[in-house]
Parts: structure tokens; C-alpha cells; sequence
């Protein structure tokens, strides 16, 4: 980050992060050490499984999600598809 942050800031962060179960938080001394216990792609699956749930037409969200896909990143979704069906 570019700014620096006031030491509340962070712990208000850190906090939500834990009580939303995205950070884990073990005790050191008086104070807390945190750490990431979900990945970025895990939290984005999270996300796009949560739009897909919310969607009245699941199958017309997840065409608009591939119409936005470059060549390459269909390709990996094609070659994904193949596995999980094979």
C-alpha cells in the first residue's frame, strides 16, 4: 500500500477478517499474529459461486462470464471442463 495506515486501521481490518473467517489469528505474547487462511483464487471461487447463487438465471450469468473471457482464459476454462468431466 502507498499510504501508511494508522495502527487502528489495520486491526479494525484484520479483525473483520478474522470474524469473517478469511484470516486466522493465533496469540503471541500479549498481542495477536494473523495470517491469510484462504487464497486469493479460493476467495474469488467463493465469490463467483455467491453471484451464481443469487442469479434467477444461472446458466445466462455464467454465458455472460465466458463471453468476457480472452482466448487463452477459455482455453484453460475448456481444459478444466474436460477434467472435471472425465
Amino acid at each position: 500500500m502507498d499510504t501508511d495506515l494508522a495502527y487502528t486501521t489495520v486491526m479494525t481490518i484484520l479483525v473483520r477478517l478474522w470474524d469473517k473467517g478469511l484470516a486466522g489469528r493465533t496469540k503471541q505474547g500479549r498481542a495477536f499474529a494473523y495470517s491469510a487462511v484462504v487464497s486469493e483464487s479460493e476467495l474469488a471461487a467463493r465469490r463467483m459461486r455467491a453471484a451464481l447463487a443469487t442469479a434467477s438465471d444461472r446458466t445466462a450469468t455464467m454465458s455472460r462470464f465466458v463471453d468476457g473471457l480472452d482466448k487463452r482464459e477459455a482455453a484453460a476454462l475448456r481444459d478444466l471442463l474436460g477434467e472435471a468431466g472425465g
